[in-house]
């Protein structure tokens, strides 16, 4: 019987979000928002959203509107996740709730640092903040609640 070299070690698969986040904020709403990777660690994701015009939610004060926040600190969840389980698998957003408790400055990018700090076998629990680079003066606070989906309910199916 032939020899086949072994093949990848699950620490190989395991979820890395340095080399995931480019690839999950590069396309679709979160690639239009430009998203970017900044940090991570065992459990929490830090993400950037880049100040721009046309994020802005009123002319006159040049401040990054809330619903790309809002983004931010949902994608900086999902990476969170995936981190603290060392894998990939779908999630959905169930419950996000984001208190904002200042406005950002004008014409200034916003992190995202999300922390995933539970999760069960069918739910992953989540708080974070936005910050513009001081974490301890955030301009809003996140706590939510996402289904992980174990399976592709559309394989069972048909048998």
């Amino acid at each position: 019987m032939p020899s086949h070299p072994p093949g990848p070690s699950a620490a190989e698969f395991a979820f890395d979000p340095v080399r995931a986040a480019p690839f999950l904020t590069a396309h679709s709403h979160n690639g239009w928002l430009g998203l970017q990777y900044r940090d991570h660690g065992a459990d929490w994701v830090e993400l950037e959203l880049p100040w721009r015009a046309d994020l802005v939610g009123e002319a006159t004060r040049e401040v990054l509107a809330s619903g790309p926040i809002v983004s931010l600190m949902d994608m900086a969840s999902g990476l969170a996740i995936w981190t603290r389980m060392a894998r990939f698998q779908p999630i959905a957003t169930l419950d996000l709730r984001v208190d904002y408790t200042r406005a950002a400055a004008p014409r200034g990018s916003v992190f995202g640092r999300a922390t995933c700090y539970r999760t069960t076998r069918s739910a992953a629990f989540v708080h974070g903040i936005a910050h513009e680079g001081d974490p301890e003066d955030p301009v809003a606070r996140m706590q939510g609640v996402f289904m992980t989906i174990a399976a592709d309910p559309r394989s069972a199916i048909g048998g």
